[in-house]
């Protein structure tokens, strides 16, 4: 693979800048932030008052604390717009969820929102070994999600060329990244393995194409699934991390020269992490849930919005901000199973352990009498596809599951293709649980 390292004087200032310069930065506008939020917006002005705690008692930065956090559910609460902190008419633009699970959430952004957005994904591209003038393929969904939009603008505000392709077309995909030769795929991981699969059923040699990095996020993926990425297209695969919430992509970056987890770009949010059942801030180093204070935002700033992520805090390695660890499930998907709390990432690493399964898979939730059981319904390689050898990886991946996890499951292995593909966010869990 190719160094891709960025020259140290291409990076912004605040990237390499001391801890207290970054702090003092953080504190300067986290106060701005808590005014704009307590003034501009009723929901903050009413749940400060609720919490009796006002901006000005920010004194430093561990302060934050004190105030409340925010949910998902208060964004549900207050639909479309009741906890922006601008007119409706100051909004350049509004995304959403998908609102699959109820009411969309619904989010927007000033002009200079907008602005702060492009810079931050310029500078997460650039971190990940993009360069002006790469040419850019952006295979993530366009629309309401802002996965699309939001790679798009920064790309361009780097000097990238873009292929604005959105998701699904999978054949067409492939067929493009052989004929306009891009530089940079950015996808979601689970999809970029549908791609892996189409290079390969059209006869293509993935490590032959022109792609150097792929930047991979909007769910949770593993370190295993990056190895299978990079051996199979000769590539660098690293981590992108956002939520509609906060910004979109963006608000952290895995850097190419390290890969050892995702820089949070401090100078635009403020993260925490907290015991996901106290709400007790932890130290640095330790597991649990990760907050984020907005400091720049204008439409639609955030204080300590529960992401339900589950990562650490780390010192800065490639850049001065420190980084958070890859996800390694979120605290509301979280499957207890039998008293053992178990995360699709867990079942992917043990599937990745085995030479005959593909990295397709889905969980799925059931129960027989009063018992909760797992089934892992998981593809064969085409080589593998003979009935002793399925029965063979279902009894190896059965017992990777039982040592590592520490629960058992039933295992379907499924021919080549039996598992359906995302061109998105995969859905990794089915629960057919009776609810209630």
């Amino acid at each position: 693979m190719e160094d891709l390292t960025p020259d140290r004087k291409s990076l912004d200032p605040i990237e390499t800048a001391s801890r207290d310069e970054i702090e003092a930065l953080q504190f300067h506008r986290m106060k701005r932030s808590l005014k704009h939020a307590y003034e501009n917006s009723p929901f903050y002005r009413k749940r400060f008052i609720e919490h009796d705690v006002h901006p000005e008692e920010l004194k430093s930065l561990k302060d934050i604390a004190r105030f409340p956090f925010t949910t998902k559910q208060d964004l549900r609460d207050t639909y479309p717009f009741g906890m922006f902190a601008v007119p409706r008419n100051k909004l350049t633009r509004v995304h959403g969820s998908s609102g699959t699970t109820g009411k969309p959430t619904v989010v927007g952004y000033t002009a200079n929102d907008i602005d702060v957005w492009a810079n931050l994904v310029a500078r997460s591209i650039r971190a990940a070994g993009g360069r002006p003038g790469d040419m850019l393929h952006n295979a993530y969904g366009y629309g309401l999600f802002t996965g699309g939009l939001g790679a798009h603008f920064g790309a361009e505000r780097l000097g990238c060329t873009v292929v604005p392709i959105s998701g699904g077309q999978t054949e067409r995909q492939v067929t493009l990244i052989s004929d306009f030769q891009p530089d940079i795929i950015m996808v979601t991981p689970s999809y970029m393995l549908a791609i892996l699969d189409e290079f390969r059923r059209q006869g293509l040699d993935p490590r032959q194409s022109s792609l150097k990095t792929g930047i991979f996020g909007a769910e949770p993926w593993t370190n295993a699934m990056r190895e299978e990425i990079e051996q199979a297209f000769d590539m660098h695969a690293v981590d992108i991390y956002g939520l509609s919430e906060i910004m979109g992509p963006g608000v952290a970056q895995e850097c190419v020269e390290t890969k050892d987890g995702l820089h949070v770009w401090e100078d635009h949010f403020y993260p925490e992490i907290i015991d996901p059942v106290t709400g007790e801030v932890l130290p640095d180093g330790e597991m649990g849930e990760l907050v984020f204070t907005t400091l720049t935002k204008e439409g639609l700033p955030m204080v300590r919005y529960r992401t339900r992520d589950l990562t650490r805090l780390l010192p800065g390695t490639a850049r001065s901000m420190r980084r958070i660890e890859k996800i390694t499930g979120r605290s509301d998907d979280m499957i207890i199973l039998r008293g053992v709390n178990v995360f699709p990432t867990q079942i992917e690493e043990q599937i990745l352990k085995c030479k005959g399964l593909a990295p397709h898979f889905q969980i799925e939730l059931s129960r027989d009498g009063r018992m909760d059981t797992m089934t892992v319904h998981v593809e064969c390689t085409p080589d593998m596809a003979g009935d002793d050898a399925r029965k063979a990886s279902a009894g190896e991946l059965a017992h990777h599951i039982k040592a590592v996890v520490g629960v058992s499951t039933r295992i379907n292995i499924t021919p080549p293709g039996g598992v359906a593909r995302s061109e998105g966010k995969a859905k990794r869990v089915v629960d057919n649980r009776p609810k209630g």
